[in-house]
């Protein structure tokens, strides 16, 4: 590689050297009193905090003793440099004007959402409190940098009011993974009223559908289906619990499949309105069993608002998952209890699935709250009351509750979530966690139904709804699917 300003031989002198930390020969960052050091070895150090062993202060502590090499202060360790803040004093890695990364980032964010008159935008005062106040304030000016100008442009739109500030600006903008992104903290700070975050990828997702529909009158159709039928529903879903990925992906694919069916009409030159009972008909024998279901409610839907005639729909198959045996319920238990080689978080899960019967989807939604201490008994809060958790679990979930990762939120506060995610004051992904259970070897729909049997064959069903959050329609068809007995007792006390 040529350099106009010097030789290979030059650059390699000037500005590569042997690291006396690493060993590798690499770009200097500076000479230290052990000598020269590279980039990454710097930064390494500078992110060491603690009591210095030699003058006992809590300071960065850079440098090596002679003899042991512990880690020790810039002071007694003889740098001739400083890397303290000119701004607040703060010791670490310095940027441009040696100011500190949080410094740096204030400095960032201040540009990004100045609204032209030199200061931050007053409506977008608490965002900008948010992502100074993240955990991490490298990642955040990593996440602002020029170089990935994304996230910086969508803010710089924001603070000019070039975007609104609203659910329905941020549904078509891109790229949609970082439009996400900033959404949610909006959400977090307040800025944008709270919405189920499922319900929103999947209006983005719908957006982007109908826009590559050709035909204008399908997407009207499809546009009107959505508006007044899939979206209502999910909405009224999500004010009594979070929408699952899942569910999301079942909506997606009615609006899929009631697209296919009308290109297929479209095929033979036919419209919705000319649908027949026979066409029908045709159209489930063709489908497979998953496309039978997923047509039906627009199928019912344009009947309803008589777009179409009514027609006589087969009864839907579900043939489900086949429960695991009791026995291999409690030895896959007794596995997930006793496998210390496994993630905890995977583990604490997993107990939780096959003891309680619980959907992933409900497991994400658990706070810290929900494990209640009473005396020397541990208690999860699934329903009322809480229902004790026996010795073995109840202490695999606190040895997880003390090793929690993702702990910290944008705002520098203790994630409340039992299985915290990676999103901004976001719980784990039901889907993620799924593939956790699963990769330690727990099938999750098996477990879950072999659970949820056993509990209303040992108790009556109306009691195992309360306890365990389920809706006593579903425990009463479980148990009687199941056999149980406890409907033929006596009402009243029968004890003495």
């Amino acid at each position: 590689m040529s350099r106009p300003y010097a030789t290979d031989e030059q650059y390699e002198r000037w500005f590569m050297a042997d690291c006396c930390r690493c060993g590798r020969r690499k770009h200097k960052a500076g000479t230290w009193p052990d000598g020269y050091v590279c980039r990454t070895c710097s930064d390494h150090a500078l992110r060491i905090r603690g009591t210095c062993p030699g003058c006992g202060q809590q300071r960065t502590l850079p440098g090596r003793r002679p003899g042991d090499s512990a880690p020790i202060c810039t002071t007694c360790a003889g740098f001739s440099q400083s890397f303290a803040c000119t701004r607040c004093g703060h010791e670490g890695k310095l940027h441009g004007g040696r100011r500190c990364t949080r410094c740096t980032l204030a400095d960032r964010i201040a540009e990004l959402l100045d609204d032209g008159t030199g200061r931050t935008h007053p409506r977008l005062a608490p965002l900008a409190e948010q992502l100074l106040g993240m955990d991490n304030p490298l990642s955040g000016l990593i996440w602002l940098s020029e170089r990935r100008s994304t996230a910086a442009a969508l803010l710089r739109g924001l603070a000019r009011g070039e975007i609104p500030l609203t659910h329905e600006a941020f549904r078509t903008l891109q790229p949609w993974r970082a439009a996400a992104h900033l959404r949610e903290l909006l959400m977090t700070c307040e800025l944008l009223p709270a919405v189920d975050k499922q319900i929103l990828l999947f209006e983005r997702w719908l957006h982007e559908h109908l826009t590559s529909v050709g035909d204008a009158e399908h997407a009207q159709i499809l546009r009107r289906f959505a508006t007044w039928h899939v979206l209502p529903r999910l909405r009224t879903r999500a004010e009594t619990r979070p929408v699952s990925p899942r569910g999301r992906r079942y909506v997606g694919e009615q609006i899929l499949q009631a697209t296919a069916l009308l290109a297929w009409l479209a095929s033979s030159g036919r419209r919705l309105a000319d649908c027949t009972q026979t066409d029908v008909d045709t159209w489930f024998v063709e489908q497979a069993n998953s496309n039978r279901v997923d047509i039906r409610a627009f199928l019912q839907w344009s009947a309803k608002t008589r777009i179409t005639r009514r027609f006589e729909l087969p009864a839907p198959q579900n043939p489900g998952t086949a429960p695991l045996s009791e026995r291999d319920r409690t030895v896959l238990l007794g596995q997930v209890l006793a496998g210390e080689d496994a993630p905890l978080r995977s583990r604490a899960a997993a107990a939780i699935l096959l003891l309680y019967a619980q959907p992933l989807s409900r497991i994400t939604q658990l706070t810290i709250d929900d494990v209640v201490h009473d005396g020397d008994q541990v208690l999860l809060r699934l329903g009322d009351p809480p229902s004790p958790v026996p010795s073995p679990v109840a202490t695999l979930l606190l040895e997880y509750l003390g090793q929690r990762t993702n702990m910290r939120t944008a705002t520098n506060r203790e994630s409340r979530w039992l299985f915290p995610g990676r999103r901004a004051g976001q719980p784990l992904r039901s889907d993620t966690l799924s593939a956790l259970v699963h990769e330690i070897g727990v099938p999750a729909t098996a477990g879950r139904a072999a659970a949820i049997r056993q509990h209303v064959l040992d108790m009556p069903a109306p009691i195992v709804a309360t306890a365990l959050g389920y809706h006593h329609n579903t425990t009463t068809r479980l148990a009687a699917e199941s056999g149980t007995t406890w409907s033929n007792y006596a009402p009243g006390n029968h004890g003495r």
